[in-house]
């Protein structure tokens, strides 16, 4: 016999207490019947009226939006974004909460996956609890950082470009978004026909005047005329290779950081807040403390970033290897880095590359893995490596935490953690953990 299908409880809606934020955006409160619901827009200690969007009857949980507040936290402001609230864009998480209340409760999701997944206290992780704004977004509340200089829009059947609702492939018309940096909305993308196109990735660099529009096309539709506000390169995605193809203008942007100006090619990862690849930079570099003629690897390296700067710093005797798996960003990680001599870029995954390399002993890492972050296989070949220091840099702190347990497993403690807020208004942020051998005196 077939099993009845479960009833959905979607729409249904309860009267909860909302308890503790937990990782991705959402606070924990649960029915009457004692089933957990992940409720956004919400904040801990408030009363709410929480309208499911997701689950089932018996399911391990259901989503839900905060949808009535009945007793409002002192943290609570009126969302600054007229698209932000329950059913509307998905893209900011925090528009509710006081900027100060969003470091708060960004400190209180790393604190408690450093707990579960790691087993550590904020103090044994060598860090005083604080999320750090970037420099310039410590701003009043209803004040909105315009920090992101990459926005993916998609395009709605009528061809207008808005950004998707949470979990969903719907598209939120925008006039405009709130967090979008001054470069992207001067190039006026929501105010054009994107007919025929699925995206439109809007790109400004915060190192050059620099812009790029990257068009991804509905299958056999063909590429508008593309004119906006300001000059702009323009770039296409091929919808069978998935590669990307220049129209007209430069396949790169330039972007600045340490003194140095880094090419990131054909939408290659670059950090998105204008602040964030050197605040992390420099955070990296105080902490690993580069020596002249020590031997480093910076590994999942992208265009270079960290590359250039331990290059920098180690000198002409020293020597850096970067391994990095994306073809166009290894292409762009040697053109950067030209200069150094002593600086070899690998292409491939670090899994595959490293134990190729022969490599048995190396002063100094630096890892910035993907969200999934390096995993215990990695981490146990690295901890074999006997670095003195070991830089770890994570958009993802359940990620971090779990790989801190296997380098503790591999005989490194956490010297220092420190977490900056690169993301204003969402649940994401950035830390960087410094690990050095357990038998080292602090």
């Amino acid at each position: 016999m077939q099993a009845e299908p479960k009833k959905s409880l979607v729409g249904e809606e309860y009267e909860v207490e909302v308890g503790p934020v937990a990782h991705g955006g959402h606070c924990i409160a649960r029915t009457g019947e004692g089933q957990v619901l992940f409720v956004r827009h919400a904040l801990p200690g408030e009363r709410v009226v929480a309208r499911v969007t997701e689950g089932e009857e018996g399911a391990r949980f259901l989503r839900a939006d905060a949808v009535r507040v009945l007793a409002a936290s002192k943290d609570r402001i009126d969302a600054p974004c007229p698209y932000a609230g329950p059913g509307r864009c998905g893209g900011c998480d925090w528009q509710h909460a006081k900027p100060g209340a969003q470091r708060r409760l960004k400190g209180e999701v790393i604190a408690e996956q450093l707990s579960r997944l790691a087993g550590l206290t904020p103090e044994e992780a060598g860090w005083d609890g604080t999320v750090m704004p970037a420099e310039g977004d410590k701003l009043p509340a209803g004040d909105v950082p315009k920090w992101r200089s990459r926005v993916q829009y998609a395009v709605d059947p009528s061809g207008r470009a808005g950004l998707r609702r949470h979990r969903s492939h719907e598209v939120e018309s925008v006039d405009h978004c709130m967090i979008a940096a001054e470069g992207v909305s001067e190039l006026g993308i929501e105010k054009r026909d994107w007919t025929g196109m699925d995206s439109v990735e809007a790109i400004a660099a915060s190192g050059s005047g620099d812009r790029q529009v990257i068009l991804t096309p509905k299958p056999g539709a063909r590429l508008p005329l593309v004119e906006l506000d300001r000059p702009v390169s323009v770039l296409r995605v091929d919808e069978r290779s998935g590669g990307v193809h220049r129209v007209h203008g430069r396949p790169f942007v330039r972007e600045r950081a340490d003194g140095r100006t880094y090419r990131v090619g054909a939408g290659g990862f670059w950090q998105v807040h204008p602040m964030a690849a050197d605040t992390l930079m420099k955070a990296v570099m105080q902490g690993l403390l580069p020596r002249k003629g020590e031997m480093a690897l910076d590994l999942y390296c992208g265009v270079g970033l960290f590359a250039g700067a331990l290059a920098d710093r180690v000198g002409d005797q020293g020597a850096v290897l970067g391994i990095e798996s994306g073809k166009r960003a290894v292409e762009d990680a040697r053109h950067n880095l030209a200069d150094f001599d002593r600086v070899r870029i690998e292409q491939g995954k670090v899994e595959s590359v490293l134990p190729r390399t022969g490599i048995t002993e190396v002063d100094l890492i630096v890892l910035d893995p993907p969200r999934a972050g390096a995993g215990r296989r990695t981490v146990a070949h690295l901890a074999s490596l006997a670095a003195r220091r070991i830089a770890y840099v994570a958009c993802d702190p359940a990620a971090l935490a779990r790989d801190l347990a296997y380098f503790r497993e591999g005989g490194y403690r956490v010297r220092t953690l420190r977490a900056f807020d690169l993301f204003p208004m969402t649940h994401h942020v950035e830390c960087v953990a410094i690990l050095e051998p357990a038998g080292k005196g602090s």
